[in-house]
């Protein structure tokens, strides 16, 4: 008779939560998030040890086929052109008017050669398309195609310098500027003319109306108006 004894689902989680406090303690001491040591953000620090000790920095989100894509809601979108801000809304409804020709895209910090690149520039480099979930923070969740151009692509001919905060998702291969959708150009209501996709984390780090990029190598936590203080992780891996 096997005298190996079955392990019960409380066995597991203790041992688990055992597991990755003390990854919180060794494994990631080089590499913790910025939000580390703050009482209510335990969390952030639970799910980044977890994800940077036991999946690789290049693992891949499951990707999917054409036949999977469902809808897909734009929840929470206000159309840019119709900011409160007249002159954001005057300019946007312009670039809108043009198709984006005249739209640019800074990229700027810790890179060798700041600079603008238009969205015929993002489309000379070499894409990528890839089928997701959107795993969304309310609870659902939607897969679509995404087409774009891969971050890291654009931050090394930028000349990205090796100091940057979070280098591992910014340079995971699917991690990308999409500039289209289930094969068409993005949509307003999801971002146009390009939005950044980050498969690793959830929907609300996948931004849209991407429009400049600033590398650092210090945490800015948006002051008193920015997301941390309104309830939301710094990282929300999944």
């Amino acid at each position: 008779m096997n005298d190996s004894r079955l392990v019960t689902r409380r066995e597991m989680i203790v041992g688990g939560a055992a597991a990755l406090g003390s990854l919180l303690l060794t494994g990631c001491s080089d590499e913790l998030p910025p939000t580390y040591g703050h009482l209510l953000r335990m969390g952030d620090a639970l799910t980044f040890a977890a994800h940077r000790t036991l999946l690789s920095g290049r693992a891949l989100a499951r990707e999917y086929t054409r036949r999977d894509i469902t809808s897909f809601p734009a929840t929470g979108t206000t159309d840019p052109g119709d900011t409160p801000d007249p002159k954001a809304g005057e300019a946007y409804r312009a670039w809108q008017a043009a198709a984006f020709a005249n739209w640019r895209l800074a990229i700027e910090g810790l890179v060798a050669h700041p600079g603008t690149y238009s969205l015929a520039d993002l489309k000379r480099f070499p894409a990528r398309t890839q089928i997701t979930r959107h795993q969304c923070e309310e609870g659902w969740s939607a897969i679509g195609e995404w087409t774009g151009v891969p971050l890291r692509t654009v931050l090394e001919a930028a000349g990205l310098l090796p100091h940057g905060l979070d280098m591992v998702d910014v340079l995971h291969p699917q991690t990308i500027l999409a500039y289209g959708m289930n094969g068409r150009d993005l949509p307003i209501a999801h971002g146009a003319p390009l939005r950044l996709r980050v498969e690793t984390q959830l929907g609300y780090k996948s931004m849209k109306y991407v429009q400049r990029i600033v590398v650092k190598d210090r945490f800015d936590d948006g002051g008193k108006d920015g997301n941390i203080q309104n309830g939301w992780s710094w990282y929300a891996g999944i």
